[in-house]
């Protein structure tokens, strides 16, 4: 499907059939912490390798990593979280006194997959954008971390290279400005190439934009990335798109992997920040690659 910047009813409401199709195919989990219930959906019933656990972005959902599911799951046992204050989860209650919001953020996510997975249950972890610090931030707290997956990672304190401005679609005044501005905000911060803006991009972005409930973005920006991959040790692959307007991706990723022998780093070309969406069966292939490499001596 095209780049469409008209009302489709057709198109929007095949993607949401896709939408609902690969949502079935999920068991879901809902686990509470801390009076926060947290909705896990688990792919694929693979038993023979360690859990893949992959977190979204800001104003996300699991759906950021739809068109990645089915490919990795059929090998693995995928979990995807909607995280506390996104979409199908509960927002987050007010931190207990002396803990900041983002330790009471991450203690909720950790409780609720040790949960489900087992508290000394080696994973494998992953995250994109604002959900790749979190990943990290994750694994330095918990450990038992086999392998790494970032993709275009927030949390490096690098300039972004953002040239148009967002629109804030909370502030539109009818149903087709709204619209309008999300459309506007996917080709000005998700993908590169317009023609990868179709009714399914937009209805994930539409969907997880109108769930969220948690401001991700000054804690995207507040750094910390390399600290906790460097805690965390092990393979790790860190992933961006050659156009990810989010940093300038190859001399970072070039600064995050130099002197670190079992960091790799991975430049999709002709690609944007939801580099996972945008350029799906690269993805899939890279990370399956790399999933199933065997153990560093």
């Amino acid at each position: 499907m095209p780049y469409f910047s008209t009302y489709e009813p057709r198109a929007e409401a095949e993607a949401v059939r896709l939408i609902e199709r690969v949502d079935a195919l999920a068991t879901h989990h809902d686990v509470e912490h801390g009076g926060v219930r947290v909705r896990w959906r688990r792919f694929g019933t693979d038993t023979s390798n360690p859990p893949l656990v992959l977190l979204h972005g800001g104003h996300g959902s699991w759906m950021h990593w739809l068109r990645n599911v089915e490919a990795l799951s059929a090998t693995r046992s995928l979990w995807l979280p909607d995280m506390p204050g996104f979409n199908d989860s509960d927002a987050m209650a007010e931190p207990a006194p002396g803990q900041s919001l983002i330790d009471a953020f991450l203690d909720t996510l950790c409780a609720t997959l040790d949960e489900l997975v087992g508290a000394e249950t080696r994973i494998d972890l992953g995250g994109f954008s604002f959900g790749g610090l979190i990943a990290s931030k994750l694994g330095a707290r918990r450990g038992r971390i086999r392998r790494m997956i970032l993709m275009g990672s927030g949390g490096h304190g690098t300039l972004r290279r953002m040239t148009v401005e967002m629109i804030n679609w909370r502030a539109a005044e009818d149903r087709d400005e709204e619209r309008a501005a999300l459309l506007h905000n996917l080709a000005a911060l998700m993908v590169h190439d317009r023609a990868s803006i179709d009714a399914l991009a937009f209805a994930i972005h539409d969907i997880s934009c109108h769930g969220t409930r948690f401001r991700s973005k000054e804690i995207s920006l507040s750094g910390g990335l390399q600290a906790a991959l460097d805690t965390i040790g092990g393979p790790q692959l860190l992933v961006w798109g050659e156009h990810d307007v989010t940093a300038d991706s190859r001399p970072l990723v070039a600064q995050l992997v130099k002197d670190h022998p079992l960091r790799e780093g991975t430049v999709i070309e002709a690609a944007g920040h939801w580099v996972q969406f945008e350029r799906a069966d690269e993805v899939n292939a890279r990370m399956l690659r790399f999933l199933s490499e065997p153990p560093h001596p």
